[in-house]
């Protein structure tokens, strides 16, 4: 009975001293290793391997090594386990990676800034484009284009705002092919009212017809495509001012036949028309000499067809200024009958696209 009681002393001696070996000189494991966790996911989350790659990779590695290093250090004897060294290690993988992290902000906050500024450039071009579409009739094609390209820059801003930044660079590239596309569309149409020595010519066409009607007294037309407007000068004097409508493809110089463009140049009224299909009308001498003159050369260089006409039955006529016509000069029935009863057969007619240089369509290109 002895015997058992000074055995029952000793082992419960024995399990306190392996107690003590065991669990109150066991050193905890550093809390950096599971900071170093959770900051290597957010590494991750930010696109640390799209920012700055290579010094992910180093990142990793670091954090790879201090992990074998804390697997060898648990698997000693619990008594005899150092994790002094596993601290310094785990708090260098951490200060590299705030250092990522903050490199990463600022990463994103440059890009986005850029691209920022790129949605802001593209978004003045396209309403550039767009308020010139909406001066000319024939920009169909280069809304077809900007329509595109807003819907592109619309996907460009949603990946800028989910901070998905290399998707939205990736697609802001392909925007200037919409807009190049665009602009290419109108420039025929564009550079003409931008042409200084274009506008030269208009603007001594106008003032012939102006001196014309000033030395004979009698009544000139002039019109300006650019500003859609008819005055009719009496004396040399401007007397009426009208609003009218142009052809289709009104801003273009008349070719040929079908082309539904309103021709530019120095003509007369040939015959007037009471009844016609669109109220009254003012028939005017198209083609001119220059009109027949033009046109051979552009069937000489291939620019139209053999079996194409150069037109004709150009009018000043009712119909109102809504809709477009087929290269004729509209206006409302009321006013073509003021002007029809105060013009005759003869009377100078002048049609340009613009007389002043800095005209709408010129200062708008510049901001393209």
């Amino acid at each position: 009975m002895q015997l058992r009681f000074v055995h029952g002393i000793i082992s419960t001696f024995l399990l306190v001293c392996l107690s003590i070996l065991i669990g109150c000189n066991t050193a905890p494991v550093p809390p950096e290793v599971a900071i170093a966790e959770t900051q290597e996911h957010e590494l991750w989350r930010s696109g640390a391997d799209i920012y700055t790659p290579q010094e992910y990779r180093t990142y990793k590695q670091s954090l790879r090594n201090g992990k074998d290093h804390l697997i060898a250090e648990e698997s000693r004897f619990a008594w005899f386990r150092d994790y002094e060294s596993i601290q310094k290690e785990f708090s260098d993988v951490l200060l590299t990676g705030n250092n990522l992290l903050n490199n990463i902000r600022e990463l994103k906050r440059i890009k986005l800034s850029a691209l920022t500024s790129q949605i802001a450039f593209f978004q003045g071009r396209i309403d550039t484009l767009k308020k010139l579409t909406s001066l000319i009739n024939e920009g169909r094609l280069s809304r077809r284009q900007l329509i595109s390209a807003e819907l592109l820059l619309k996907e460009v801003q949603r990946l800028a705002e989910k901070g998905k930044y290399p998707e939205a660079e990736k697609k802001l590239k392909i925007l200037p092919v919409y807009t190049a596309s665009a602009t290419e569309s109108i420039s025929p149409v564009l550079n003409r009212y931008a042409n200084k020595e274009q506008i030269a010519k208009w603007r001594t066409w106008v003032n012939d017809t102006i001196e014309t009607s000033r030395e004979k007294g009698i009544y000139s037309i002039f019109v300006s495509k650019i500003d859609r407007k008819l005055v009719l000068y009496k004396n040399g004097v401007p007397y009426k001012t009208y609003l009218i409508g142009l052809g289709k493809n009104g801003f273009h110089d008349k070719i040929h036949a079908g082309d539904l463009a309103t021709p530019e140049g120095k003509y007369y009224i040939t015959k007037k028309l009471p009844r016609s299909r669109y109220y009254k009308a003012l028939l005017i001498n198209y083609p001119n000499d220059e009109d027949q003159r033009q046109f051979a050369r552009a069937r000489k260089n291939g620019l139209i067809s053999s079996r194409v006409g150069i037109g004709g039955l150009i009018e000043i006529h009712g119909g109102g200024t809504e809709g477009m016509t087929y290269g004729c000069i509209a206006m409302e029935n009321n006013q073509m009958a003021e002007l029809y009863s105060l013009v005759d057969a003869g009377t100078p007619v002048t049609i340009v696209g613009a007389i002043d240089y800095d005209n709408i369509i010129s200062s708008t290109i510049k901001d393209l």
